[in-house]
Parts: C-alpha cells; structure tokens; sequence
C-alpha cells in the first residue's frame, strides 16, 4: 500500500471534525465531490470502513476514530518539522513556553526572573491558552516547553521535570454555605444538589457525565461560579484568577497535583535545556 499522503490525513480530519462532506469541503476550500471520492478511495486503499453514512448523516467507525487520533499526531508532526526547523535557523528567536492562564502563576513568574538572570540564555515567550491545550501546542512545534500538570494533561511523548506538588482547593460563590468552611472533603463537593461540579472536556474532547455545565474556558468557570451556578475542584495555585465573588476553600482529600516543565522527547535545544535547568532551581522554593 502506498504511503498516506499529508493532504489525504487533512481532507479525513475534516470530514471526522465536521461529520459532513458540504462543511468539510467548505473548510478544505473545495468542491464536494472531489472530496467524497477522496474518503472513498482512502478507505478503499486501507481495506477499512472510516464513516457510516446514511440518510440521518455521518458517523466514524472505529476504526474512523482510531484513524482521527492518529492522524491529528501526524498532522501535529509535519507541522511542527516546519515551525521548529524555521526557528532553529533563528539565533535570536525566543523560546516559547506555553501554561494555562491563570495556573501556577507565582512559579512562572519566578522561572521567568530566573532565566532571565542567566548570561546568555534565550529570552521566553509566555503564550497563555486554556485548559488542555499545552500538549498540542508544544506537539506541532507552536511553543517549545510548557508547564502543565499531572495527573490532569496529556504528558504521552514529552520529557519532563516535576517542580511542584500542591493541594486542590473548592471555587465555590461566595454567598453559599460551604464557603464558610474552613475546609471541605470531596465527598462535601461531589453532590452538593444546588450547585454541580463544572465538567471539563477530557483529553480526548468528550465530557464526563454529571448535571454540572460543560466549560471550555476558565472566563466561562469563572462567571458560571460567581452566579451560582457551578463549582469546581482546581489546584491551589489556580486561585490567581479568583474573582472577588469567589471564595477558594481547602479540599483535604483531594489527589495532590504536580506542576511539571514538559518539552519534546529527545529535544537537543541548548536554549531549552537550560530552561529546564532554571526551572529545576526553583524545585525546593515552593511557592506559598
């Protein structure tokens, strides 16, 4: 079988986002037909069904979704070879760290005078995004390390170094009833009848079952919170983007949360490694 062609994984990714030949090939920029006899051809050549199709409309197989997952990695790939060679020609390029906003900002502040204090090291670029996206920004080559927190983002291909450990807290409006405590377990949390936990999406987009509202951004959390109508479970050092209608209250029981410098396996950048250097420095000074 012939290899897969980029162009071909792109055309697929499409049609498996959309679920529909007209708006995938409007987002393509082109025609429909050449688009579906594309799909067709791709499946004939892999021996495998991608979508069922029928009159109610478009669906992946599993073997579609198996493809999708791969195919966004290899998409990442190819796209990364190009940003991360164009910089490596760039002696005077900063690096650029990704974090999510509002997460464990004392540390990165900390990191940044760090490296900024070392003779020679690359200037660092903060590209801030929102919960999740550290792994694939620093997969195809949009930032070269990130700070990122297990157990809750996808660390599958990256090196990385743990610099801190730290509790979770309760954001909870600050009128409710809990918010008086001084502490709370999960057990306080999990079934609280009038205010639900806000579900994330999980890494592979899709969103735990619950009554609490589906969120993808923190600006969405954070109102959601000061109007009563959500709480959530966060680590502690999330708590710089608190409003004044929210109270954080310590969850004793809740899993302990790393914060780790993550980059690519295998990275030969001096500018990186020595990133990773400052940032090990700050291992024992934890933050309050």
């Amino acid at each position: 079988m012939h290899d897969l062609e980029t162009r071909e994984l792109a055309y697929f990714v499409a049609v498996a986002e959309e679920l529909h030949f007209g708006r995938a090939a409007d987002r393509l920029g082109i025609a429909q037909p050449p688009l579906s006899r594309a799909i067709r051809r791709l499946e004939q050549r892999l021996g495998v069904r991608l979508f069922d199709r029928d009159r109610r409309g478009v669906a992946l197989t599993e073997a579609g979704g198996v493809m999708l997952r791969e195919a966004r990695t290899a998409l990442d790939a190819v796209a990364a070879v190009a940003r991360r060679t164009r910089r490596a020609g760039d002696p005077r390029r900063p690096l650029v760290l990704v974090t999510k906003a509002g997460a464990s900002h004392e540390l990165l502040q900390r990191l940044l005078d760090a490296a900024a204090r070392e003779p020679g090291a690359a200037p660092v670029e903060v590209l801030l995004c929102e919960v999740g996206e550290q792994a694939g920004l620093l997969r195809d080559g949009s930032a070269d390390v990130a700070l990122m927190h297990r157990p809750f983002d996808d660390l599958v291909g990256f090196d990385t170094e743990d610099l801190h450990v730290e509790g979770q807290v309760a954001l909870l409006p600050a009128g409710h009833p809990l918010a008086a405590r001084d502490r709370l377990a999960l057990a306080d949390v999990r079934a609280v009848p009038d205010l639900p936990i806000a579900r994330w999406p999980r890494l592979d987009g899709t969103y735990p079952d619950g009554p609490g509202p589906e969120v993808r951004t923190q600006s969405q959390l954070a109102q959601l919170v000061a109007l009563g109508k959500a709480l959530l479970v966060i680590p502690a050092s999330s708590r710089a983007w608190q409003w004044p209608d929210h109270v954080a209250v310590p969850v004793v029981d809740a899993p302990d949360v790393t914060t780790v410098i993550a980059w690519p396996a295998g990275s030969r950048s001096r500018a990186v490694a020595a990133l990773v250097r400052s940032a090990a420095g700050l291992r024992d000074a934890a933050p309050r």
